[in-house]
């Protein structure tokens, strides 16, 4: 099993998280803040490479005086990291389509890939926050959440130009030469003059030297149709443990349909994000855990994150609901406790879904010290790791004592 790490590059946020702390719109910090939290973050990202994870994620979000993520360009930020670290894998979760031009994503996504000596990741997505994507899109496309319902012909539109600009993104990443004639993009647009001629094609300068992978949230009906058909890999997050299996089974059902049948091996091509939090004893975790947790909500709760839970009634949860910490971990979204605890969640996980080989753990809420942060992937390292890997021997017998690195590591999706 892979396992990665994510965190939302939040400020380091002290006594204000938690239910009662300041209401998140009335929080305003300043660039020291953000350059503070911005080098920490590059900090964590060595830890994790020490340490032994298999890749590194953060996401990109912008305008977010709050404080809960503070990098806007995980590609960027990515190629400090892969300067500071030797082997870990870089990746943003998510960059946000309609926030870029596609050609401009594909080169930048290939410079941090090439120069990281093929260390990148591609994940794509289409945006949370209508306050980041209508200013990024010059005012023409949004994104819909509970906190805009009224922007469904909005969110349509998000779809249909995130699909045209992959397929736009892809095209420069996998020829030599290419052009595209669309209904909102044109590569290269006519009539273009150069040389005593036109321009008919183009050719991405640079285009990756290296296999490479390309990840996207699975979050919606249309995502988890799209996704699988394109061949690239599927994130669950936030999800209740009985429908997570249910789209997990689906996403392999699509992908067989889209390409000749093919059959998925188990956990192919899908990972899981868990919310971990670890401690010596289960009250202590649970304690230590409840403050990001309920900020969490307080942060995501408006933009509709708990729609894959189940509600109060095993339904679909009803307008305004807030999960607590103890709906978390009995919907196994969340795995909070010892080492013993979350290693048998984690194996739950696994058994449940048929096989799990990545994992990403989301070690810390928002706004928690960087100290915290690191002494979480210290123990999960330390305390967790050696646990799934001794219950993956003893499943795999004594035909895992002859895998070699290059067996388990991580074939390309394209």
């Amino acid at each position: 099993m892979r396992v990665g790490v994510f965190l939302f590059g939040a400020v380091e946020m002290g006594d204000t998280i938690g239910a009662g702390g300041t209401e998140p719109t009335a929080r305003r910090y300043g660039q020291a803040d953000f350059l503070s939290a911005m080098r920490r973050i590059l900090d964590t990202g060595v830890l994790a490479d020490e340490l032994g994870y298999d890749a590194f994620w953060l996401t990109e979000h912008h305008f977010q005086h709050e404080g809960y993520e503070v990098v806007p360009n995980g590609l960027l930020f990515g190629a400090f990291l892969a300067e500071r670290t030797r082997r870990i894998r870089i990746g943003t979760m998510f960059n946000v389509v309609g926030q870029w031009h596609p050609l401009r994503l594909a080169e930048d996504f290939a410079m941090l890939h090439n120069l990281s000596g093929g260390r990148g990741i591609l994940g794509v997505g289409r945006g949370t926050v209508p306050r980041e994507m209508e200013p990024l899109s010059l005012g023409r496309m949004s994104v819909g959440s509970s906190d805009n319902p009224d922007a469904l012909a909005a969110d349509g539109v998000n779809r249909d130009v995130t699909g045209e600009a992959l397929d736009l993104l892809l095209a420069a990443l996998d020829n030599e030469t290419f052009s595209h004639r669309g209904r909102y993009f044109q590569a290269p647009p006519p009539g273009i003059p150069d040389r005593g001629g036109e321009v008919e094609s183009l050719t991405l300068i640079p285009r990756p030297a290296y296999p490479y992978q390309v990840w996207q949230a699975i979050s919606s009906p249309g995502s988890l149709a799209a996704v699988p058909a394109r061949g690239f890999g599927g994130v669950f997050w936030l999800v209740n443990r009985s429908l997570l299996r249910g789209r997990w089974d689906r996403y392999a059902e699509v992908y067989a349909d889209t390409h000749d049948g093919a059959r998925l091996a188990p956990g192919e091509k899908r990972m899981v994000v868990l919310n971990t939090c670890l401690a010596d004893t289960r009250e202590q975790a649970m304690e230590l855990a409840r403050p990001g947790h309920d900020e969490f909500w307080r942060f995501l709760g408006p933009y509709g994150w708990n729609r894959a839970y189940l509600g109060p009634d095993g339904g679909k949860p009803p307008a305004g609901w807030v999960p607590t910490l103890e709906d978390s971990v009995d919907q196994g979204v969340w795995a909070v406790g010892t080492a013993q605890d979350v290693a048998e969640a984690i194996a739950r996980l696994r058994d449940d879904l048929g096989g799990l080989t990545d994992l990403t753990i989301f070690p810390t809420g928002p706004g928690e010290s960087y100290d915290a942060t690191d002494e979480q992937l210290r123990r999960f390292a330390r305390d967790v790791r050696p646990l799934l890997d001794a219950a993956g021997t003893a499943r795999t017998g004594a035909v895992a004592a002859d895998i070699t690195a290059a067996d388990v590591a991580p074939a390309p999706f394209r």
